[in-house]
């Protein structure tokens, strides 16, 4: 699949499914809370196994259907029970997992703008990566594509990283993360990214 135009807007979701996505329905989601402002858009960093790209495994944890066996390092994270909104492969292709209209968890105990449970009212998209390596020019258009989309059907105004919104507790997408090519992806939108950055 070739990865998502530039040109998305509020014609091109289906609900809370953007249909310039593949579709992959996650069992790991719940109803927000009411009146919750769906306002920001949280950057993650995602290989399974560790620095391994290119294969199911993300959408395999997503979907609660990992094979726990099949590398070492999933013994560290057996049982978990995650999801995201949207998956940005290396190449810019898109997966969603969860409507938008809905609550993913990705964030964790968090806090950002004045909130906390950053779940309740933010969309998580996870770059395949890993944290402190190079992200792909590929994976930055989709993003600022997914924002652009974003904001045509919900008031998202911020931008943040996993890291900004859960310090000392995660670090991704990490300082391989290029924030100034995204602010540049992102001109014309009154998105705002984290003050650090």
């Amino acid at each position: 699949m070739t990865e998502p135009t530039d040109s998305a807007g509020a014609s091109d979701w289906d609900s809370g499914w953007l249909r310039a996505a593949r579709r992959l329905d996650s069992p790991n989601f719940g109803p927000r809370p009411t009146g919750a402002c769906i306002d920001l858009l949280v950057v993650h960093s995602i290989s399974l196994p560790p620095g391994r790209y290119g294969g199911d495994e993300v959408q395999r944890l997503f979907t609660n259907r990992l094979d726990w066996n099949a590398h070492p390092y999933f013994a560290q994270i057996r049982g978990l029970e995650v999801s995201a909104h949207f998956y940005i492969r290396r190449d810019g292709e898109l997966w969603q997992f969860v409507s938008a209209d809905d609550r993913a968890w990705h964030a964790g105990v968090s806090y950002w703008r004045g909130r906390d449970n950053c779940n309740d009212d933010s969309v998580g998209v996870e770059l395949e990566g890993l944290e402190g390596d190079r992200f792909e020019e590929a994976q930055y258009r989709t993003l600022a594509m997914l924002a652009r989309a974003l904001s045509t059907r919900y008031p998202l105004a911020h931008v943040a990283g996993h890291e900004d919104i859960a310090p000392g507790r995660k670090r991704d997408p990490g300082p391989g993360f290029d924030w100034q090519r995204l602010a540049a992806c992102l001109a014309g939108v009154d998105i705002a990214l984290p003050p650090r950055h």
